[in-house]
Formats: structure tokens, sequence, C-alpha cells
């Protein structure tokens, strides 16, 4: 707080020490910004089904509301800057904040309402090249939004682009700090299923709404962020290629790569895309003592491959994905299930097989497959668009987190109203089978599964 404090005065001081005309100009890059937000309604309802020995059942739901303001100023000779507050505040709960009753993935901790001063960022141009510093809203592979539920993740971070070359995007960054939002919680006190679904190894539940260094959010350790590297290139038409190192230091270096194409014929569009993701420890190896991966002998060195291929007809679109995850052998498991997984601990999840909830495409071992399809009625009349999807997770014994293989399909239907411009409604379903299960010799009477059907209604009013 108090380096916000003395950067405000340091812009006030030099805004007050120019000239009277630079003044006038200075005062209309204020006058002439733009505001803009949303304003979010997020209901859910899980019902989950437990069938180990306890045989317990139960129900979770929550209600809120929140939403973001948003304020950027107009450009200065290049010279911009923006700041966004964002929050979410329960309503009809009940008087139990038990996340048994009520859905801890809209909220802060204890399953309270927060606030946050969730971007406050410098912007300055000049021809090709853009830096942007400060807090932010960023997506990218491996450091994501994630904004799955009521507020996104948020990072402190510092970049540089440049679109000098042809069709070609680079950019540099580093990234200090990290403001999980409110879907990490879902994943309880961290463990691989967290690390390798987007969040904390060590505490997702309690690190939420504040921003904390990045080491010391994934893995209780603090070190000096994520630096990354990256080139986008679009120079054919329908192809998209793209390449990412991103450097966590003294945890984990990723590389991403990523291609897809499409080819147009009047009103059939075929796609095809591929990505792959290679990771290995680096420097004083963080990961090796949390409690993913307790041992001091293992060392990360995993890789994961990814395809999809589709077609959109007219309105209509169709796809089919697969994926794999390097595989841990016995050895490899008693080093820590990390060994041979995809760790992403900061909201990344580029996985083509990923289902609404289902993240476990990433888990070491794991051969994943998603079949899904859209429709848009928009030609008709309401602007609806459809969706339904399938995806299967077969699960190799050695990813230290399920002994079953997980199932989960899923509807979306969002509905962009034409009675209020800016108001979105959308309902969201999702059923997972077997989500977690134990199948042990050792301990049978702790055997069964976990398995629920998920619904949530969302309102969001964009102005």
């Amino acid at each position: 707080m108090k380096k916000h404090i003395v950067l405000s005065a340091m812009v006030i001081g030099l805004l007050s020490s120019v000239s009277v005309q630079a003044a006038d100009d200075l005062s209309s890059m204020f006058k002439e910004g733009k505001t803009s937000g949303q304003i979010r309604e997020f209901t859910i309802n899980r019902n989950v089904t437990d069938t180990r020995s306890a045989k317990d059942s139960y129900e979770r739901k929550a209600n809120t509301i929140g939403g973001h303001l948003k304020f950027v100023t107009d450009d200065f000779k290049g010279l911009s800057f923006g700041t966004a507050f964002y929050t979410t505040n329960g309503f009809w709960l009940g008087d139990t904040k038990d996340s048994t009753e009520v859905d801890p993935t809209l909220f802060g901790v204890d399953n309270e309402g927060y606030a946050i001063l969730g971007e406050a960022f410098i912007k300055y141009k000049f021809g090709e090249t853009e830096f942007i510093g400060g807090r932010q809203k960023i997506t990218n592979p491996m450091i994501s939004s994630d904004d799955a539920r009521m507020l996104p993740n948020l990072v402190e971070t510092y970049s540089i682009t440049n679109k000098n070359l042809p069709d070609t995007t680079l950019e540099i960054a580093h990234t200090t700090k990290f403001a999980q939002g409110t879907f990490g919680r879902a994943y309880g006190a961290g463990g691989i299923l967290a690390a390798t679904a987007g969040y904390s190894a060590v505490d997702p539940s309690g690190q939420v709404g504040d921003f904390v260094n990045m080491g010391d959010y994934a893995v209780g350790k603090t070190t000096d962020g994520v630096t990354s590297l990256s080139a986008v290139y679009s120079g054919v038409k329908g192809l998209k290629v793209q390449l990412w190192d991103f450097y966590a230091h003294d945890i984990m270096n990723t590389i991403y790569a990523d291609a897809s194409y499409n080819l147009k014929l009047d009103s059939v569009t075929p796609f095809v895309a591929a990505q792959f993701i290679k990771q290995n420890d680096v420097g004083d190896n963080l990961l090796r003592n949390t409690a993913i991966s307790n041992a001091t002998t293992g060392e990360l060195d995993s890789m994961y491959y990814g395809l999809k291929a589709g077609v959109s007809i007219e309105n209509f679109t169709i796809y089919a994905a697969y994926s794999a995850t390097t595989e841990n052998s016995d050895s490899d498991l008693l080093n820590g299930s990390a060994t041979k997984a995809i760790i992403s601990m900061w909201g990344g999840m580029p996985a083509y097989t990923q289902g609404m909830v289902t993240r476990h495409q990433f888990l070491a071992g794991t051969k994943a497959s998603k079949i899904a399809a859209s429709y848009s009625f928009k030609d008709m009349g309401p602007d609806v668009k459809v969706v339904g999807y399938y995806a299967n997770y077969d699960m190799h014994k050695n990813n230290g987190y399920t002994e079953v293989d997980a199932k989960e399909g899923g509807f979306d239907i969002i509905y962009n109203t034409a009675f209020a411009k800016g108001l979105q409604l959308r309902l969201r379903g999702n059923y997972a089978t077997d989500f977690y299960g134990k199948t042990s010799d050792v301990a049978p009477a702790n055997n069964g599964t976990v398995s629920w059907s998920e619904y949530r209604f969302i309102a969001n009013y964009t102005f």
C-alpha cells in the first residue's frame, strides 16, 4: 500500500510541474477517459454423491452479486493509465458458512465477500512497441485470469510487446505477484490436483483477494517471480502459431507451443490444432518440498500434447480433442506425483480436453478425450448459443490423486438479450462422474467415488 501511495504522489508531482499548456492536455486525458465495467450475479447449486464408507451425500449452493468498475484514461502522447475495482458479495446464504453447504468458489476466505483494487497500471506506446506495467488482468497459456466464477485471477506484471516484424507479436514480461480469484478455492488445501489445475500447491483456499509473491502463492517460498518470452505469428491466412517460454525462478521452466489452422470453404470451415508442453525443474526446485512432492530427490521432467480437429458449418460447430501426459513410473511416484505431471499454478489452463470442472488431463499419465458441439440461433432471431460436450479421463495408476477413471458431460446456454443492451444470461450444467475415487485393497473401507450434478445461472451486465 505504501508503494502505491508513493507512486501516486510522484505522478501528482510530475503533473503539477509541467507547463500550463501541457497541463490542459493532461487534464483532457482524464476528462476523455472511458469508464467500463460489469455487474455479475452468480447462482450455483451442486448435489454431491459420495459412495465411500460414510455414504455421505450433500448439497451446496450460493448466491452472489458483484463485478468490477474500470477507468482508463485517454491516450496522451502514447501514455495512459488504468485502474479497476473488483468485488463479490453473498446474499441469501442462510446462517452457515460451511463449505459443504455454501459453495466456496464465489467468495474469499471463510466464504466471506471481499473487494480489491485489482488493476492499477501505466501504459506507454511508441511506434510498434508498447509497455504496460502494474496490476492487470491478463490471459496467456500458463498465467491467466481463469474467470470461471465471480472474480478472476489478477497479476502484477511488467511487459513489453513489439509488432515491427510482419504479422508477428513479440513479448517479454516479468510477473511478480498473483491475486487469486474466487474459483481457486475449489481446490481446498492444495495438493497435486490443485497444482495441475491452475492453482497453489499449498493453499488455494486461504490465498484469495490479495496480491502475493508468485513463489509464496504457488509453493510457500518467496521467489523472483516468472519471466516469460513469447512469439505469435499469423502471417498465413487461417494459421496461428505461438511459442512461449515461462521461467518460474527456482521452481520450473515451461515451454508451450500451439498451432491452429482453419480453411474457409464457402459455408464450411474445417479446422485443426495441436499443442505441446514441456516442463523441467530449475534452480532450487522449490516444488520438491511441497505437499505434492514431499521427497527431496524427485525432479520435474514432463511432457504433454493435445490434438483437436473439427468443422464449422454455418452456425453449427463440432470438434473432437485428445491429449496425453507423460506417465509416472513406480519410482517416479516415490519421488513425488508431480514428477511427470504438468504443473500450472497461476491460473493457466490451455488444454483442449478440459471439462467445465474436470481438469485431470495434466495429472501424470492421463489420456483424455473430448467431443463438443455448439449451435448459434442468432440468424433465426434470438442471439442464443447452445453448447454440449462430453469428456473422458483415462487415469494412470500413478497419477497421485485418483484411482478411477473420470468422466464429465455438460451444457452451456448463452443468451445475449435484445431487450437490454449489454445483458447476457447464461445457464450452465455439468455432470461429473467419478471425479475422485479409491479402489485400494489396503484400505477397502475407504473405497468409493465422488460424483455430482451442478447448475449455474449467471447474469452479466456489461457497460
